[in-house]
């Protein structure tokens, strides 16, 4: 992508400033789990001060995909089912879906969007257990697949009609998105949502991730699996809309994976358990 005018620098700056503030008590949660000395209680102690993510937890737990015997009434309980790491996702999954828009003009899907985002964060969390052990944090894998399409959403808010134009574009000439959006708005979702990550003071490692993820230009661990991860959720028809199949052909499975993209599929195993997951995380939201 060349250089963006002053004027489109500024638009898209008022609109990543148009955008709600990443909630504080999930900012809490991450500093917490990145302190080695953290404890489940002291996690369970910021959760529980936030009502919305408490309500949503509780329901989600006691849904029928887990299917236990006895309803559960705390956070705390909770945590001792689901495990630290699982629930810290889902804190994750419900602060990302409270800032979602309901609706948009540009005729942008959503809810398809938030599945296909926690499609993506599960497998992006997988690849980096499996293929870049002990070099990247789970969580940082986890948030980098949440995110890193989330510019596609402040475009659907706050230029709706180009993104809309795009979005056609995209599908009429076979084009990846992030391409239809450089030629109608001069600027794609991965510059944007980089800006986002930025405001919401995520490590600059993260927001690098997010601004290269169709192509990286820092190739370390973490923006490799995210890389494959898009890659592999965009062929199991989880790509945000984003037609990222017009472009796959173009892109380079890392070394560390084995160049074989089919070959890094079959060594994750069966994949439905992270999909319907993602499926059931989506419905936190509403009541």
């Amino acid at each position: 992508m060349g250089q963006i005018s002053v004027e489109l620098d500024k638009r898209l700056n008022s609109a990543v400033e148009s955008m709600p503030a990443f909630p504080k008590s999930v900012q809490r949660i991450l500093e917490l789990t990145r302190d080695i000395n953290c404890r489940p209680k002291d996690l369970v102690a910021v959760i529980e001060k936030d009502p919305v993510i408490t309500i949503k937890v509780l329901k989600i737990v006691n849904s029928a995909y887990y299917g236990l015997p006895n309803k559960i009434t705390s956070i705390n309980q909770s945590a001792v089912f689901l495990g630290v790491n699982t629930l810290k996702n889902l804190a994750l999954s419900f602060s990302t879906t409270g800032m979602l828009p309901k609706k948009n003009d540009a005729g942008f899907d959503i809810q398809h969007y938030l599945i296909s985002s926690l499609v993506t964060a599960n497998l992006v969390r997988s690849l980096g257990a499996q293929f870049a052990p002990g070099e990247i944090d789970p969580t940082d894998c986890y948030i980098a697949g949440l995110l890193h399409d989330f510019g596609k959403v402040v475009f659907a808010q706050c230029m709706s009609a180009e993104f809309n134009q795009a979005l056609a574009l995209s599908a009429s000439d076979n084009l990846p998105l992030h391409k239809a959006e450089e030629a109608i708005i001069g600027a794609d979702h991965t510059l944007v949502g980089a800006m986002l990550a930025k405001r919401w003071q995520f490590p600059d490692s993260l927001v690098d991730c997010i601004a290269g993820h169709h192509g990286p230009k820092y190739p370390t661990p973490l923006a490799e699996c995210l890389l494959v991860g898009d890659l592999i959720a965009e062929g199991l028809g989880y790509d945000s809309k984003g037609n990222v199949s017009a472009g796959a052909d173009e892109q380079t499975v890392p070394k560390r994976f084995g160049g074989d993209l089919d070959a890094v599929v079959a060594a994750l195993g069966d994949l439905s358990k992270m999909i319907e997951e993602a499926k059931i995380f989506s419905q936190g939201e509403g009541s």
